[in-house]
C-alpha cells in the first residue's frame, strides 16, 4: 500500500480537498465553451472566405482568441474540420428527427429543411456547411459525417416507400434543391420542394 492509499486496507485513495469536482467542472465547462466558440467561428471563416481560409490563426483572430488555443483544442486543421462538419450535422440531423419524428408531415418537414438554406439568416451558414460537405471529396475524414445528411434524407423516404430507386431518387432530389437555394435569387418555396420529393417517391 503506498502512502496515497487509504489507512483502512482498501486501497481506495480518500477524496480530494472540498471544491476540488466542483472546479474540474468548471474547467471543464469552460473548456467545453472554448471548443465551441472555435467551431462556430470556423463556420463564420468559411462562410466568407470558403475552407481554403481555415487556418488556425484565422480561426483564433475570428473567435477572439489566441492562436496557440485553436492549436490546443485542434491539433490539425483536419481534426477542426472534422469536429466543425460534425458539429453542423448534429445539429441539423436533430433538428429533423425532432420534427419528423412526430409522425405527421414529415416530408413537409424534410422539405423546409431543405430550402431552409435560402432565407437570407440561414444562407450563410448552409452555403459554409455545403461547402464543407463538398470538400469531403478531397478529404477522406470528413465523409462520415458528410453521409449522415444523405443517410438522413434516405431514413425519412424510407417512411414513404420501400423502393430503393425512390429512395436513392429523392435524396438526389433533396441535394438539387438544396444547391438550387443556395444559387437562385428568389427563396424554393417549401411548396415546391415538397412537390419535387413527393414525385420522386411516387406520392402524387
Amino acid at each position: 500500500m503506498t502512502s496515497q492509499d487509504s489507512q483502512d486496507g482498501t486501497g481506495v485513495r480518500p477524496a480530494g480537498p472540498e471544491g476540488t469536482d466542483a472546479k474540474e467542472d468548471g474547467r471543464r465547462a469552460r473548456g467545453e465553451r472554448r471548443r465551441a466558440a472555435i467551431i462556430d467561428a470556423t463556420l463564420r471563416v468559411i462562410e466568407r472566405d470558403g475552407p481554403a481560409g481555415v487556418t488556425h490563426r484565422a480561426v483564433a483572430a475570428e473567435a477572439g482568441i489566441p492562436a496557440s488555443s485553436a492549436v490546443y483544442y485542434f491539433a490539425t486543421i483536419d481534426e477542426l474540420l472534422v469536429a466543425t462538419l460534425t458539429e453542423a450535422a448534429d445539429a441539423y440531423v436533430r433538428r429533423v428527427r425532432e420534427a419528423t419524428e412526430t409522425g405527421d408531415g414529415n416530408l413537409d418537414t424534410l422539405a423546409e429543411a431543405i430550402i431552409g438554406g435560402g432565407s437570407p439568416e440561414q444562407r450563410g451558414r448552409c452555403l459554409a456547411e455545403y461547402e464543407l460537405t463538398l470538400l469531403a471529396v478531397r478529404r477522406p475524414s470528413l465523409r462520415a459525417q458528410a453521409r449522415r445528411w444523405m443517410d438522413l434524407v434516405a431514413e425519412v423516404a424510407r417512411r414513404h416507400t420501400d423502393d430503393p430507386v425512390a429512395v436513392r431518387t429523392a435524396g438526389a432530389a433533396a441535394d438539387g434543391l438544396c444547391l438550387e437555394a443556395l444559387l437562385d435569387d428568389r427563396d424554393v418555396e417549401p411548396g415546391e420542394a415538397r412537390a419535387v420529393l413527393a414525385h420522386a417517391l411516387g406520392l402524387e
